[in-house]
């Protein structure tokens, strides 16, 4: 029939998604930057794609990759991870001292473009659906048009710091809050920040928006439709 969908199994559906990537980010940077060692590249990508939401440093990165047999220079870490931001397929969020009011020089995260390309290019075996979650929330406030930062305060993490034309808004992502222990533990940094901004936490509560001393608790779902 004229027009249906051509990727009918799960399966076609994935390969579809990879080969785009494959096509639209890899062959692109490897044939603009003339990269002959396509390896160091594709398995920094799966390095990074298993690592959304994580604090790296080229450095880290460097010996993770080391670790699993391949040898690369700080240096190409540093150049590949800038091919692949400056072709959106990753997003670079800086860390932000909340307390001092600047920016931090290291301890970067990087969020992907789209999960459905991490589906496609490594499963859905083990997936850590916090970061998952976490990624999602990173893309859409910026597709919304904030400036994210990742924030730090009294040695705990602050997931975002969003910015646009004055608003500020801290907020928190979580898989699951109906464990007490995990719900304190989300609520703690942002009940340590004085200010008078708003503080949410955006998670997959499945329930209608509710308050916890002057917090929001948003489910994702309703916060994306939003």
């Amino acid at each position: 029939m004229a027009g249906s969908y051509p990727y009918t199994s799960e399966a076609n559906r994935y390969k579809y998604v990879a080969d785009v990537f494959d096509t639209l980010v890899l062959r692109d940077i490897r044939q603009k930057y003339r990269i002959r060692n396509v390896q160091q590249l594709e398995r920094l990508c799966d390095f990074m794609m298993d690592n959304v939401g994580n604090v790296t440093s080229i450095r880290n990165i460097a010996k993770a990759l080391a670790t699993n047999g391949l040898k690369v220079s700080d240096k190409t870490i540093g150049a590949y991870l800038g091919y692949l931001c400056n072709s959106y397929a990753f997003y670079r969020v800086r860390r932000y001292d909340i307390r001092g009011k600047r920016y931090l020089a290291s301890g970067d995260k990087h969020y992907l473009v789209d999960q459905s390309f991490r589906y496609a290019k490594r499963g859905t075996k083990n997936m850590d659906w916090g970061h998952v979650y976490e990624n999602i929330v990173a893309i859409e406030l910026l597709r919304r048009g904030y400036e994210v930062y990742t924030g730090t305060l009294y040695k705990k993490e602050v997931d975002f710091v969003a910015l646009r034309q004055g608003e500020k808004v801290y907020i928190q992502v979580s898989d699951d809050l109906s464990n007490e222990r995990t719900f304190r533990r989300e609520c703690e940094p942002l009940l340590q920040i004085h200010d008078a901004y708003p503080k949410m936490i955006i998670a997959r509560t499945r329930h209608s928006e509710y308050g916890y001393e002057g917090i929001r608790i948003v489910d994702i779902a309703r916060w994306l439709l939003g």
